[in-house]
């Protein structure tokens, strides 16, 4: 699958996640729900590797890369981000996940050796702006933040983006990414299980169409297939270049919104989202095509 299909499939899945994940909270706890979630797309994973004859086995010293990929991306990640949404509004949620590309950039400078490039870091910046510009009311709204619920979203951001960055040195060292999403989501799993044994959350489950229908389509099209794609992404074009999908998902989120809810939409969020565009052309188009179109409107100026 090419690049831009890739990155197509990750960001309408995860930007139709947000009403799947809806679904999820009205009887079981949140972190039961994601038990549940990355269990059964690690049995999918597992099955689907078997199935493929691709290969399980990975050297002793890649379990610990793998297992801190799964702790940071399928578990910590999410345990902290579903306490923070307790006491944030969805919004500002999605304006400091946004920072994930900033925190990729960096961080793949510091542990991969990858150069900062401008383009990508103006690109996310803009992006950033944008996301602000939409979610400008739901920010404004939350009152008196909790300085607490803020630092753990952040906190949360920095464990997604640590998970890409050991993604992408475990795609490095040849363990494909569907082996690695397979062990990873298993260790994540794991994590999810002891927390909520350690929480006495119940292992309680709703039989209701929606619930299990949501649930379905957050394992398998969310976590098997998106991250898939995602990580593929990162191996592909980098962590910072891929992590701009989480940038635009919000975006298709709202856009959903508009047909099924009936967002309205102002022209501050239209000026955001073109900025979000902006941002994703200058993050995702190559450097040359770039070059060739200044030129083309130099002349034409």
């Amino acid at each position: 699958m090419n690049t831009l299909a890739l990155y197509g499939l990750t960001v309408l899945i995860w930007g139709s996640s947000w009403f799947a994940i809806r679904y999820q909270l009205d009887f079981v706890p949140p972190e039961v729900s994601l038990f549940y979630r990355f269990l059964l797309a690690s049995i999918i994973l597992i099955v689907w590797c078997l199935g493929r004859g691709i290969s399980l086995k990975i050297k002793t010293r890649q379990h610990f890369f793998l297992a801190a990929q799964g702790f940071c991306m399928f578990g910590l990640n999410y345990v902290l981000f579903y306490h923070a949404a307790f006491d944030i509004a969805s919004g500002l949620l999605a304006v400091v996940f946004s920072m994930i590309t900033g925190m990729n950039i960096f961080n793949g400078a510091v542990f991969l050796n990858r150069p900062i490039r401008t383009k990508t870091a103006v690109g996310a910046a803009i992006g950033l702006c944008g996301m602000g510009l939409v979610f400008w009311p739901e920010i404004t709204s939350s009152g008196k933040v909790a300085v607490g619920a803020l630092i753990v979203s952040v906190a949360a951001t920095y464990s997604a983006s640590l998970g890409n960055i050991l993604s992408a040195h475990n795609q490095a060292s040849g363990i494909s990414v569907t082996a690695g999403n397979a062990i990873g989501m298993t260790y994540g799993t794991v994590f999810l299980l002891v927390y909520c044994m350690y929480s006495g959350s119940p292992f309680v489950l709703e039989f209701s169409l929606k619930y299990l229908g949501s649930l379905m389509y957050l394992a398998f099209f969310a976590s098997v297939i998106a991250f898939g794609c995602y990580l593929t992404l990162i191996g592909r074009i980098g962590p910072g270049n891929a992590a701009y999908a989480t940038v635009l998902a919000p975006i298709i989120a709202l856009a959903l919104s508009t047909g099924f809810e009936g967002y309205q939409w102002q022209a501050r969020a239209m000026i955001g989202v073109g900025f979000v565009l902006i941002g994703n052309i200058l993050v995702l188009a190559p450097k040359h095509a770039l070059i060739r179109a200044g030129r083309y409107v130099k002349l034409k100026i």
